[in-house]
């Protein structure tokens, strides 16, 4: 409980200090992937004065092997880039576990925005939710005039320290698995509207 009580402190804290945070999404073409995106997001994170573990950073590796064109540097690392889908997918086999970190973007219905995501609540270790002070997920809303992401609240929902999320590689919606005191499970669907989700 007490994991618990410090990972929703630091993403509370997180969320409060950065919410006035934009950053630049540099690309080539006609619109920003999922790569560039997360490129930008990773770099952006991955502040060198800021000291603590910054599970970004991971990713942030990972794409500089995939932009490379190398392989990843541990073999027990799964790194899968869906560009035409916007998802990305990190993923970590270890004894006791998976640990899983996701990022994607939805078109917003206004056309003029998209919302990007970094997803590190989905990772599974003994049979439970990781629960870590870094464990959280992260909202950005990218503006295609601006050319910026602006760190956002997440949008139309509060973030359940006890569930498990997974985000969509296709369609649209955010599955939500809580994990009960009895060894069962219960999954919901966060639904997007084109603008933020509800249950």
């Amino acid at each position: 409980m007490k994991r618990i009580s410090l990972a929703m402190l630091f993403a509370c804290c997180m969320l409060t200090m950065m919410a006035q945070y934009s950053f630049k999404v540099n690309y080539k073409g006609a619109k920003p992937t999922i790569t560039d995106m997360a490129w930008a997001y990773c770099n952006f994170m991955d502040d060198p004065n800021e000291p603590g573990d910054k599970p970004s950073n991971a990713i942030l590796q990972a794409l500089i092997q995939y932009r490379n064109g190398l392989p990843q540097y541990d073999d027990d690392v799964t790194f899968v880039v869906d560009e035409k889908n916007g998802y990305i997918l990190y993923e970590y086999k270890h004894d006791t576990g998976v640990t899983r970190m996701e990022m994607c973007y939805w078109n917003e219905a206004d056309g003029k925005h998209k919302l990007f995501a970094f997803n590190n609540m989905a990772s599974i270790v003994d049979d439970e939710p990781l629960s870590t002070e870094t464990t959280g997920m992260t909202f950005c809303r990218y503006n295609n005039a601006t050319k910026k992401m602006t760190l956002c609240d997440p949008p139309g929902f509060e973030i359940d320290y006890q569930c498990a999320y997974a985000l969509p590689r296709t369609g649209k919606n955010i599955t939500v698995t809580k994990f009960l005191k009895n060894g069962q499970t219960t999954k919901k669907t966060l639904k997007w509207n084109g603008k933020q989700f509800s249950y």
